[in-house]
């Protein structure tokens, strides 16, 4: 996943986050304040009954004209009165004017209230459930009020029952009871529907969830553009910078004046390229180096035993040159000198073209179709002279002509067969060198009958300058070099070696006859 994709998920996690607990505390906080105006408005329905209860008890009790809606009340000692002029008046105390005013305000989907008691005069005024629970709590822990949220008939109600003290104007009606000042008489019950308040946290809740959203899209989509713009976009181009080098050079960026983290970033790039350029160019001249100082190592070697080709025949020519011109006039002489001398000097010159043709420079590749198995004689030729007591046993079944690089191939095998020569030691031995093509690769094998290489070293025959030839004789940079070379080919170098069973190195190299590339 790309570093938008998951800044994109882990800011919209974040704000998710942050709304949802958002939502739940505002959810929590109106829940709280709508409840509260609801039982707030319980209190004050409470106090203003209690209001008029206390001045209908001031009042002992309203009189109202006797109709078939204002009936008389038999639980009193006088239900009704008579004026002079015949009237029937009904009598209305604190308790009976509570209960037709809740009916009044159930009538119109308000609310209900009610006095209700332990020990009801009235059987209507005896309590349910909740009120006798309350009543209950309330004789028994003083609460001055119990306040519940309930479920009646499929809607949320608010519950609310305060305690009703007897005060001097009670007594008139309920000093016969065996009530006295400050008794708790019953309670004062109200029942609230409070559908209108879970509608407005609804729709409250709906508000907030879709504000919500809005906010999360929007600010998403800020911080997205931001980060594809500061971040994202600077990034893939220093992303593609990094992709096209070394091949396409690295331009110095150019910032604002206050530049940021990616900036830098870019301008350490940068830095960093034109090191590695210095230092590629560097490397470059130090394998050229490498290459041309190991050659001439080798050719060192041999300097000695190539002279010593060279002196023999050059002998016999100063021979044959004397004894012509000892006899000028000896015509058999000259016919039998003659054909020697031209052989001599074509071995003359077959050897110093060898000399001059390993010992020059290679260039960094330069793939040609050659002949390997020829290349391999040549570069045994070269060293004919140290084989004076070794076996040589080429087995070469290349038939066709492959696309390698001549000079690192020459050197390469000169540098391993040099290493197999010296192994043997001046005791001699066998050198088995063979060449064949598997699956599309050529593998060119050569072996010795040497020691071998011993274990504790094995991991570091081609490490650069490791050699175990004393001082003067070996610069320790054959393996490496040839390995170098090898794999500049596109190739493997890789050894093998028994204890006392001799060390076996063995040339891989992709056949590449039609893509000289």
């Amino acid at each position: 996943m790309k570093l938008q994709g998951k800044f994109i998920i882990a800011i919209g996690a974040i704000l998710l986050l942050f709304y949802s607990i958002l939502l739940l505390y505002s959810s929590h906080q109106q829940h709280d304040l709508i409840y509260g105006q609801a039982r707030q408005q319980a209190r004050m329905l409470y106090k203003q009954i209690l209001l008029t209860r206390k001045w209908v008890a001031d009042h002992h009790g309203l009189y109202l004209l006797k109709s078939d809606k204002a009936g008389a009340n038999p639980f009193l000692e006088t239900p009704t009165i008579e004026d002079v002029n015949g009237n029937i008046y009904v009598k209305r105390n604190p308790a009976m004017v509570t209960r037709e005013l809740s009916e009044y305000a159930a009538r119109n989907d308000w609310c209900r209230f009610r006095v209700t008691s332990l020990k009801p005069i009235n059987p209507y005024n005896a309590p349910d459930a909740f009120e006798r629970q309350s009543l209950l709590e309330i004789e028994e822990n003083n609460a001055d009020e119990i306040v519940s949220i309930v479920n009646e008939n499929g809607q949320h109600v608010l519950r609310y029952i305060a305690p009703l003290l007897v005060k001097d104007s009670c007594l008139n009606c309920h000093g016969k009871q065996g009530y006295r000042l400050g008794d708790i008489r019953g309670g004062l019950s109200i029942v609230i529907p409070i559908n209108w308040a879970d509608k407005m946290i609804s729709e409250n809740n709906r508000s907030i969830v879709l504000y919500g959203l809005l906010s999360i899209t929007l600010v998403t989509a800020t911080l997205v553009w931001l980060f594809s713009t500061l971040v994202s976009r600077p990034l893939a181009e220093l992303a593609s910078t990094m992709n096209h080098y070394p091949g396409q050079s690295v331009a110095k960026p150019s910032h604002k004046v206050v530049k940021d983290e990616i900036d830098t970033l870019s301008d350490t790039f940068y830095e960093l390229s034109c090191r590695l350029d210095v230092s590629r160019t560097t490397l470059g001249q130090a394998k050229k180096q490498a290459f041309q100082s190991e050659k001439m190592a080798a050719f060192g070697l041999f300097t000695a035993g190539i002279a010593h080709e060279v002196n023999n025949p050059l002998g016999g020519l100063l021979n044959c040159v004397k004894a012509l011109k000892a006899e000028p006039d000896n015509t058999e002489l000259l016919e039998r000198y003659l054909p020697l001398l031209d052989k001599g000097l074509g071995r003359i010159e077959h050897t110093m073209q060898q000399l001059l043709h390993f010992s020059r420079s290679a260039p960094l590749l330069n793939l040609q179709r050659i002949d390997v198995d020829l290349v391999i004689r040549e570069c045994f030729e070269l060293l004919n002279y140290r084989l004076r007591t070794i076996d040589l046993q080429l087995e070469l079944s290349l038939k066709d002509k492959y696309y390698v690089d001549f000079e690192a191939l020459q050197q390469t095998i000169v540098n391993i067969g040099l290493n197999a020569i010296q192994a043997m030691g001046e005791g001699g031995g066998t050198l088995f060198v063979k060449s064949e093509e598997i699956d599309d690769f050529l593998t060119i094998q050569i072996k010795d009958t040497g020691p071998g290489i011993p274990d504790e070293i094995f991991d570091k025959i081609f490490d650069p300058f490791f050699t175990t030839k004393d001082v003067g004789v070996g610069t320790g940079l054959g393996l490496s070099v040839s390995y170098a070379l090898v794999e500049k080919m596109g190739g493997t170098l890789s050894a093998d070696s028994k204890r006392k069973q001799g060390a076996l190195f063995t040339i891989t190299l992709p056949v590449t006859q039609n893509n000289p590339v």
